[in-house]
């Protein structure tokens, strides 16, 4: 009687025992299997976190530089009546400041001679300058912009030509008169001052002669085609 009641107590003890391991086989399968999927979704990565957890940089705001041709300088082109090239740069270069810094950009205005232009920093830079206030013939009408002939960034600066181009002609219906960009253009001063990779470039918003109904009587327009252009090509 003894004898079989110990028999029982060590068959109980056995079968707890065995059931004890496997508890703690299931315990422990169970914390690797929950320690490898905290492991393989990184908090960047797991859904309570979103697809990006890490923090979003700040936004980053563009930098464009705006040269009023001439101003600081000298007058530019004067016309028979007194009105200069200086001036109308100066009052459109104001209107497209207006215009990009309603836009949320960070723009200089420059003088033609600025400090600031020696090894100048920003995603883009133009200088606005105006054509001849003198009767040159019946075609010597439209705009032309050029970039640097030795740039540094050849395929950015030809987008932003590119750009302007197609904006400005949009908004002021002059033509591209390509054929008379010079080498004063395209070997401009500034050109050589800006960081070497500053996108920059120069337009001649038209001439003073034929096409002054615009550039001084519609400013605005004007405006409107430079600030378009280097939108286009910031935002491209």
């Amino acid at each position: 009687m003894r004898r079989h009641a110990l028999w029982r107590l060590a068959s109980a003890s056995r079968w707890t025992a065995i059931l004890a391991l496997i508890a703690l086989i299931v315990v422990a399968g169970f914390a690797f299997v929950s320690s490898s999927s905290s492991l393989s979704q990184s908090p960047a990565h797991r859904p309570e976190f979103g697809l990006a957890a890490q923090p979003a940089g700040r936004p980053r705001h563009p930098r464009v530089g705006i040269v009023a041709g001439h101003w600081g300088n000298d007058s530019g082109a004067v016309c028979g009546d007194g009105l200069t090239e200086q001036a109308v740069n100066l009052g459109i270069a104001r209107r497209v400041v207006a215009r990009l810094q309603a836009r949320g950009y960070r723009v200089d205005l420059l003088q033609e001679f600025d400090r600031r232009l020696n090894g100048y920093v920003a995603d883009a830079l133009i200088s606005i300058h105006a054509d001849s206030c003198e009767y040159i013939n019946d075609i010597a009408t439209g705009f032309k912009v050029a970039r640097s002939a030795a740039s540094f960034v050849p395929e950015t600066e030809d987008r932003l030509v590119g750009c302007l181009i197609d904006k400005y002609r949009g908004a002021t219906g002059l033509g591209f008169h390509e054929s008379s960009i010079t080498p004063d253009m395209t070997s401009y001063h500034t050109f050589d001052e800006v960081a070497p990779d500053t996108p920059a470039a120069i337009i001649e918003t038209g001439f003073l002669y034929l096409d002054r109904p615009i550039l001084n009587g519609q400013p605005d327009r004007v405006a409107d085609g430079i600030a378009e252009g280097i939108i286009c090509f910031l935002e491209k």
